[in-house]
């Protein structure tokens, strides 16, 4: 990350999004206490928040737990469940929205996810806030577009003994 020490930086993380890439492409789970350190840097940590979904068996609170441990604000909403038996949790709108809301106070903000859904969230960002948007994700599942639009982009799966347990 960059070098300067007197940037004020924000991260948001996407649970879900690191989660499953991390089980579907290395068989491991994210450590999100080094990608933390890493998003932040020498540099002024304002925020951390994190997103997740609960399950009905309530399975995650040990984990929301820990990641509060490690210095992240944890946001959580419910699983949907439809009649048909689908299912759906996701934190896309409201990770946009906290991400425009906090980059008028931010010189940075860090995109802990690989979606190309947030595109547009970045280049706004980027276009009217005058921020910095950087991302943390692994590349083999990460939008192209995504990685080009950010100010810099950390590929998790390029240092898989830090970034991994």
């Amino acid at each position: 990350m960059s070098i300067f020490k007197e940037q004020r930086v924000g991260v948001l993380v996407d649970i879900q999004n690191m989660y499953y890439s991390a089980k579907v492409l290395h068989q491991k789970k994210v450590n999100f206490g080094q990608v933390l350190k890493a998003a932040a840097g020498e540099r002024k940590l304002i925020r951390a928040i994190a997103y997740g979904i609960k399950t009905l068996e309530g399975q995650e609170e040990k984990f929301f737990e820990a990641l509060e441990k490690q210095g992240f604000e944890v946001k959580t909403k419910d699983l949907q469940v439809f009649p048909g038996g689908a299912k759906k949790g996701d934190w896309d709108v409201g990770i946009a929205v906290d991400a425009i809301k906090l980059s008028k106070n931010l010189d940075v903000i860090v995109l802990v996810s690989g979606d190309g859904d947030y595109i547009p969230v970045v280049e706004y960002i980027q276009n009217t806030t005058g921020a910095r948007v950087e991302v943390i994700a692994f590349e083999e599942s990460a939008s192209g577009k995504l990685i080009e639009a950010a100010d810099e982009f950390i590929n998790i799966s390029g240092n898989k003994r830090k970034f991994l347990i």
